[in-house]
């Protein structure tokens, strides 16, 4: 399996499983829905990040060579593309089954403005947590003495070569 169709299927699926909830905490407990929001879009970025951030590392460990890395922004946006579309296309489907209320928002809305929502919720933490990652390791590396952040060449100059 592609590794963007993983992230976009379990971070699709998480958008799903947030509305979902929050659709039923909104019908039982509706003077706290703005605090249920914002805890659903924490745990949501939070997740993005955590899986941007292990992307990032384990790119920087296996290329310690900025130039000659994986292309994760591709990654993450097809990513986000596919987790956003689905995400809208599924909370439509599931808004018809009794008892769901995800908004009464029409398809267009949902694969639209909402979707595009969401694709940006995916991509743009996610590229802050690769880039953290990446900068992890190669602070981890400095520590160690040399500087896999830096090209070979850069490398050599320093070293006096």
């Amino acid at each position: 399996m592609n590794a963007w169709v993983l992230r976009a299927v379990g971070l699709g699926a998480l958008t799903i499983v947030l509305r979902t909830v929050l659709g039923f905490a909104m019908v039982y407990w509706p003077t706290n829905g703005s605090w249920m929001r914002i805890l659903c879009l924490i745990v949501l970025l939070a997740a993005v990040i955590a899986w941007g951030v292990l992307d990032g590392r384990a790119d920087r460990r296996a290329n310690a060579d900025p130039e000659h890395g994986a292309d994760l922004t591709m990654r993450w946006l097809e990513a986000g593309l596919a987790g956003g579309l689905g995400a809208g296309l599924v909370a439509w489907i599931l808004d018809f089954l009794p008892k769901f209320d995800l908004g009464d928002n029409g398809l267009f809305f949902e694969i639209t403005s909402g979707a595009s929502f969401i694709i940006l919720l995916i991509f743009v933490p996610a590229m802050i947590g690769v880039a953290l990652g990446r900068w992890l390791v190669g602070r981890e590396g400095r520590k160690g003495g040399s500087a896999p952040d830096a090209p070979l060449s850069l490398r050599k100059e320093s070293a006096g070569v």
